[in-house]
């Protein structure tokens, strides 16, 4: 796995690094529909772009986490991701918020921005008290 030989290369975790690189690798047409629409620096084109980024993300990390939670059910493993689950569930439920706004301003894509390393930072914080 490509992933697992970049950390085991870096001496980065395989989860972290899989937890920046894939989330830009698949969401990477999103990410240029939403810079098109931020160019033309109106309100709605800057609330479309945010609006674009807010919904790709919860939906992937929906989708993921649901496939995720379903192969460990299903097939009975062990349970040793409560950290990385109740970051993920974190920044839903943040962003959801934040998508229930009738319009979005420019600095709630700074906040937003900021979720993706808060949530690995949490992760780590969460790892380090114990949880697994």
């Amino acid at each position: 796995d490509v992933l697992s030989n970049l950390g085991a290369r870096t001496g980065v975790p395989p989860f972290y690094i899989s937890f920046i690189c894939a989330p830009l690798a698949s969401n990477a047409s999103e990410l240029l529909a939403s810079v098109y629409y931020a160019r033309k620096k109106t309100r709605r084109s800057i609330t479309i772009s945010l609006s674009t980024l807010e919904g790709a993300a919860c939906m992937n990390n929906t989708f993921c986490l649901a496939i995720f939670m379903a192969l460990v059910a299903f097939n009975r493993l062990a349970w040793h991701f409560t950290a990385e689950t109740l970051a993920i569930l974190v920044v839903e439920v943040t962003v959801a918020g934040f998508a229930r706004a009738r319009v979005l301003r420019g600095w709630t894509s700074l906040v937003v921005l900021a979720l993706f390393p808060a949530s690995i930072a949490l992760v780590a914080g969460l790892e380090a008290i114990g949880l697994d």
